[in-house]
């Protein structure tokens, strides 16, 4: 493969990359794909020596950077509403994302599971996250549901919601059925597997 080439398959991985973020429902996502994309464009820029096009991007870069920064530090502006299963803001939040909590939470293909506990999880006075779960004994919480918006997927909503549990009595939370997709951010939250089910000490 000549230079020429090589050169110009930078400049198409770049732009095939700004792209696909674009596709993107997690805004997260969104803003990585782009700046990776965004600085191997600048990068093809600079070599082909389009300086306004470089400084575009590395601009852009940028503010990608800033913006996920900020994302990062933004569980100040959540809230949390605790409430009821069935009631209608949780209602609500099931139907709308019923499809895409299905896709995590098989068992809901079924039949909603039996729950006792319901927090809707906010940012700006927009629903971003929703938990149900079912209270044990000694602070026990079994974790039936606990679900973000595709625009919030990078552990903020939850971990702001597990840090205000602990104010409500709950100090060990079990998450027992089928992880499935749901199992690598179980992980990232900290569960261990422990006798076939995973668990998280908040206390």
């Amino acid at each position: 493969m000549s230079t020429h080439m090589m050169v110009e398959l930078v400049g198409y991985i770049g732009s095939i990359l700004v792209l696909i973020s674009f596709l993107m429902t997690s805004v997260v996502k969104l803003r990585i794909i782009n700046a990776v994309g965004g600085t191997i464009f600048a990068v093809y820029a600079m070599i082909i020596q389009s300086y306004p096009t470089a400084l575009m991007n590395f601009c852009l870069v940028g503010i990608n950077i800033y913006y996920l920064v900020r994302l990062r530090k933004s569980d100040r502006n959540y809230d949390f509403i605790e409430g009821k299963p069935g009631e209608s803001m949780v209602q609500y939040m099931m139907d709308f994302y019923h499809t895409d909590i299905q896709k995590y939470f098989p068992i809901f293909k079924e039949k909603q599971p039996e729950c006792d506990t319901a927090y809707v999880v906010c940012k700006d006075a927009s629903p971003a996250g929703l938990f149900l779960g079912k209270k044990g004994e000694k602070g026990d919480l079994e974790v039936l549901l606990d679900y973000s918006v595709p625009a919030y997927r990078d552990c903020s909503v939850g971990n702001y919601l597990y840090s205000k549990l602990k104010d409500h009595g709950i100090r060990k939370m079990i998450f027992t059925g089928t992880p499935g997709p749901h199992e690598s951010y179980l992980q990232t939250m900290g569960f261990e597997k422990v006798n076939g089910v995973y668990v998280k000490e908040l206390a």
